[in-house]
């Protein structure tokens, strides 16, 4: 049993690549986040501010809905959590995945994908979401990072000693 997750959010498949070679790289299981109702290409269009993701990042409280299915978040104690970078945070269905569950004295480590970006304000804006754990500081992937760069970076994290309260 791992006490490992790596668990994902991929809207155009470049977040679940990495996500996979983390997961491989690390002895890690592997679950993907799915909204309950998936994004079009034209809900992606970051450039039209009436599409759906632009409403949702632009509303702090949006929490989009979680398909069906959940992971037994109780044989993990490190969650790796992937995503795209949506103006300069996690999109806001982490959010609803991770307050979905009791995170209680885990770490949680954010990753992302990104063709440009950084990290942002993304753990500003999941601190509140990871109650009861510890949030270990991001980091930004490019397309085709490789599983010694990704393990290198897992086994060098630096965790924090205090809690999300």
């Amino acid at each position: 049993m791992s006490r490992k997750l790596v668990a994902y959010f991929s809207a155009t498949g470049a977040t679940a690549k990495t996500a996979k070679t983390l997961a491989q790289a690390i002895g890690a299981d592997i679950y993907e986040i799915k909204p309950e109702t998936p994004y079009s290409k034209a809900d992606l269009d970051w450039t039209n501010r009436k599409s759906r993701t632009s409403i949702e990042m632009n509303d702090p409280v949006s929490r989009p809905a979680v398909a069906k299915g959940r992971v037994d978040m109780e044989k993990y104690d490190t969650v790796f959590v992937g995503f795209p970078i949506w103006w300069y945070v996690a999109p806001h269905v982490i959010n609803t995945f991770l307050e979905s569950y009791d995170l209680t004295g885990k770490t949680v480590v954010p990753f992302a994908t990104s063709g440009g970006s950084g990290m942002g304000k993304t753990n500003e804006m999941l601190a509140e979401s990871c109650r009861g754990a510890r949030l270990a500081e991001g980091r930004v992937f490019g397309r085709g990072t490789g599983a010694e760069e990704l393990a290198d970076w897992a086994d060098g994290l630096t965790v924090p000693e205090t809690l999300k309260q």
